[in-house]
């Protein structure tokens, strides 16, 4: 069942989360402690990030440094399979425009598809740590809505170069990105709305939210969203507040405001427990609002806040 139906035919508020692969040379034990611990909740879909390769220098000891392309967290694909094979759960991998060429995309498809994982989170991703501005591959993608028609052609039993396949099996469906403070690169948000707006007439079913900790932007957009025309559902994406070094962190990584109610109360921790905890209560009372206004599903960003999520999905769901 496609992620689009999962959401949309639970009759309560749908619980998912997103993990990120090991790193290389690690095992995916980790991995399946995460889910044993959030499965209790019925998670209806696990999304799986994508991680592009990035440039290291290795010192050759001669005052010369060697420049060499790593990729420190690879094996998406084969950490969805392991997944959907373990715990019969629907599976999410990220799909970029960051790092991959078109070529490099369709061999994923390809592997997916062998794989029967169709459903995707289709994405721009961020740009490399090396670039002052984003900067796709020879033969890549610099927006999200031209991965998208590569999909599209893909579903349609055409390869990159416009051959045609002699077999076609489940086309993939899939979700896309949204920003309720606005993409940073965005010039406004009504700017970002109308994108959205067109991925949504390309064939996206659903939009998940990049984390946000003021409802009323969330609500706001939605709102604004609607009013362009924009129909598919909007799904908010949460994490928890956890430690006291993240209240600069979080503006700084991911441009979005902390609420001056939650700031307030962190400053009076002490310490990174008692700020996991007041993290706890304000994710709590965030998604009891959101479930109130009759959100189809709340997607929780899980990486290094999945104690958190376990006590926020026990006192919601």
């Amino acid at each position: 069942m496609r992620v689009i139906d999962l959401i949309n035919s639970n009759e309560k508020t749908a619980f998912s989360f997103e993990i990120l692969p090991p790193l290389k040379g690690t095992g995916i034990e980790k991995l399946y402690e995460t889910i044993d611990t959030l499965r209790e909740f019925d998670p209806k879909y696990i999304n799986i990030t994508t991680h592009r390769s990035e440039y290291v220098y290795k010192d050759l000891g001669n005052g010369l440094f060697q420049r060499n392309r790593l990729r420190r967290r690879p094996g998406t694909v084969s950490v969805a399979a392991a997944i959907q094979n373990k715990y019969n759960i629907t599976v999410v991998p990220h799909i970029l425009c960051s790092g991959f060429s078109r070529e490099d995309t369709e061999y994923v498809l390809l592997d997916l598809q062998f794989l029967n994982i169709t459903d995707l989170l289709v994405l721009r991703g961020d740009k490399a740590k090396h670039e002052s501005a984003f900067t796709p591959e020879s033969n890549g993608y610099l927006h999200a809505i031209e991965l998208q028609d590569q999909i599209n052609q893909f579903n349609k039993g055409i390869f990159v170069d416009g051959s045609e396949m002699t077999v076609t099996n489940t086309p993939f469906s899939y979700g896309v990105a949204c920003y309720p403070e606005k993409h940073e690169e965005a010039p406004n948000i009504d700017t970002d709305i109308y994108w959205l707006k067109k991925k949504m007439e390309n064939g996206a079913e659903y939009a998940v939210t990049q984390l946000f900790y003021d409802n009323r932007k969330y609500f706001d957009f939605v709102e604004r969203a609607r009013q362009a025309g924009v129909t598919i559902p909007i799904i908010p994406g949460i994490k928890p507040f956890k430690k006291l070094s993240q209240l600069s962190m979080i503006p700084k990584t991911f441009k979005v405001d902390l609420p001056e109610e939650l700031t307030k109360e962190i400053l009076k921790c002490k310490n990174d427990a008692e700020a996991q905890q007041v993290g706890i209560e304000w994710c709590v009372q965030q998604c009891k609002e959101l479930m109130k206004h009759h959100i189809p599903s709340i997607h929780f960003y899980s990486i290094g806040a999945v104690n958190s999520i376990k006590e926020v999905a026990r006192q919601i769901y």
